[in-house]
């Protein structure tokens, strides 16, 4: 079995059962649902203790069971095909220059992590439309500057 046959697998088992991410979310609980359903999506990995509750749930067997916790390999064709998420690579690409100099300002030279990464996903009510909130927040990961030496700065901070 390929790790994109269990996804279907499981997407099959959400849709016959009814189930919303948010139930099963609930269900398995332990870490963010943007995790737990890329999990199950083939994005992430379950933790020991989550793949199990996940294939209790989903009734999978044990093989599939540490499908779920081994690393995947991740990531999409670029660009995206799909309206919505190209719409996220639609705003990278035409605010990023302007997100990378506000957070080289305020914090130096490096980068936002995405691994040391959390995502919160809200609806607001709008009389025009709902929309949607996303906050982003990442550790920020200074440059290392090889080999600094005669009182230079190691790492990419902001210099005071």
């Amino acid at each position: 079995m390929k790790r994109s046959d269990l996804t279907e697998k499981i997407l099959d088992i959400k849709r016959e059962k009814g189930w919303s991410w948010k139930y099963i979310t609930e269900e398995i609980g332990g870490m963010s649902p943007v995790l737990i359903v890329g999990a199950l999506l083939g994005q992430m990995k379950l933790v020991k203790p989550l793949a199990a509750k996940a294939a209790t749930l989903f009734g999978l067997s044990e093989t599939e069971q540490r499908m779920l916790n081994e690393v995947p390999m991740r990531g999409a064709p670029m660009p995206p095909t799909d309206p919505l998420i190209y719409r996220f690579f639609e705003m990278v690409m035409i605010n990023g220059p302007a997100w990378k100099a506000l957070i080289e300002e305020e914090f130096g030279d490096g980068i936002m992590s995405a691994i040391d990464f959390d995502i919160d996903i809200e609806r607001q009510a709008n009389p025009k439309g709902d929309r949607v909130k996303m906050t982003f927040t990442g550790k920020f990961l200074p440059y290392k500057y090889y080999g600094a030496e005669q009182g230079l700065p190691e790492y990419g901070f902001k210099e005071e």
